[in-house]
């Protein structure tokens, strides 16, 4: 899956659903890469009808087409910061994201397993285009909303996205996972929490 630099994210619908499910697809094809999805037990899924989500932590499972973990993303309880963990298939932290404070357009910063910035998602909620940058301002990739029709967008909460990760990525995987699950991060953590 980490071998393509282009990923189409689509969210599943769903009226009354208590996780998130996405199917991760080639954006010429539509062949299934992989997919992610919250992985909660049912007490969760059940007390997500009476208590916000965002009062809960969640773990967020990235699959490849095999279904053979390729990264995981834990989220914990939060009221201001988030600092959302991304694991590997070993449970091993491959890094981690912290939510600025104050931001007009939004986002967060991408640190690797040593501690070190190496990415900042630069964006803006309600237009919903983001921008990987490195620490010095590099466009490393980008995410894009893509229309789901009228009747989807007014009476769902699902989101279909593009997400496009630089080329000159394609021999770096950690970074390329950390940016797809940074990705997923947006919707998953942040998106979500804003409404």
């Amino acid at each position: 899956m980490l071998d393509r630099s282009q990923f189409f994210i689509k969210e599943h619908a769903g009226l009354f659903k208590t996780r998130d499910v996405y199917d991760i697809l080639d954006p010429e094809t539509q062949e299934p890469l992989g997919r992610a999805e919250e992985a909660i037990g049912g007490f969760k899924q059940f007390a997500r009808w009476f208590i916000n989500k965002k009062l809960m932590s969640t773990t967020v499972e990235c699959r490849d087409a095999d279904g053979q973990l390729e990264f995981s993303i834990y989220v914990p309880v939060s009221f201001f910061r988030a600092k959302v963990q991304v694991l590997d298939a070993d449970g091993q932290r491959i890094g981690y994201f912290k939510s600025k404070l104050f931001s007009l357009g939004g986002g967060f910063w991408v640190y690797d397993s040593r501690d070190r910035q190496v990415a900042e998602i630069k964006g803006n909620w309600v237009g919903w285009n983001f921008q990987f940058l490195t620490p010095e301002g590099e466009e490393l990739g980008v995410v894009t909303k893509k229309w789901a029709g009228l009747a989807k967008e007014m009476f769902t909460s699902a989101d279909n996205y593009m997400v496009s990760i630089s080329e000159e990525l394609n021999d770096q995987t950690t970074l390329k996972r950390l940016l797809l699950a940074a990705a997923l991060a947006i919707d998953v953590v942040y998106k979500e929490n804003q409404g």
